[in-house]
This record gives C-alpha cells, structure tokens and sequence, in this order.
C-alpha cells in the first residue's frame, strides 16, 4: 500500500506529484528545488545558498515521513552547472557527515524555475 507525504514545511509540489511516497517502509521523495516554503518564492542566491534550502527541504519531507538523514540509502542530486560540484558538496556533505548514503550527481540543461540545483532522495525506515 501507497501512503503520500505531505508537510506545510517544505514547498508545495509545483505539479502532478507527491512530496514523497512510502511503501513497505520505504520512502521516495520527490527532487526538493530551493523554494522557501514560507513564500512560495525560489531562494536567489548562489549554490551554496540554494542547496542549503534544498537540504532543508528535503529534511522536512523526510521528517514528515518519520525519517531522517540518516535513514537516507540513496540520493540523486541534479546541477544546472558541473562547475558548482565542489560548493556543492561542500553543502551536501554536512547534511550527510556520517555513513554517507550513495548517489548520483548530474549536470541538467534545466531545471524548473531555472534553480541552480535539485536533489530527491531514497530512505528506509
């Protein structure tokens, strides 16, 4: 069985999805863009700027899943440009300090609302 997430603490979906789903303890967020949740408004900024919201976005679907960081297994993270790999991390990395979950990262032609960087996420229970 399906259950849909939902948290007011993280941005609305901007389309036809879930903020995440959970199934047989399991959790698949969607990709978390830098879009403050009190606002409604994409964070300006650079890398660093953004990927901290995306962090924080993440975190608190996560949390609205009953997990946390470190229940993380899997994440895929999308940048608009390569160059910003290193800042990026720098970022992503205290989020992720221990035990690491594995990932993917990718550089995108675009990404909606031409944000800097998106990462969605896989977590057990």
């Amino acid at each position: 069985m399906k259950e849909i997430v939902h948290t007011e603490n993280a941005p609305a979906a901007i389309g036809p999805y879930s903020q995440a789903t959970s199934s047989n303890g399991m959790v698949f967020t969607s990709g978390q863009i830098p879009i403050d949740p009190a606002t409604g408004a994409v964070v300006a900024g650079d890398i660093k700027t953004q990927t901290e919201q995306v962090m924080k976005n993440l975190g608190a679907v996560l949390a609205a899943a009953g997990c946390m960081a470190q229940n993380v297994v899997k994440t895929t993270c999308f940048l608009q440009d390569m160059a910003d790999f290193a800042a990026f991390n720098a970022v992503y990395e205290e989020y992720f300090s221990e035990n690491p979950p594995a990932r993917s990262c990718v550089a995108v032609k675009t990404l909606p609302k031409n944000v800097l960087v998106e990462v969605e996420a896989i977590a057990v229970k």
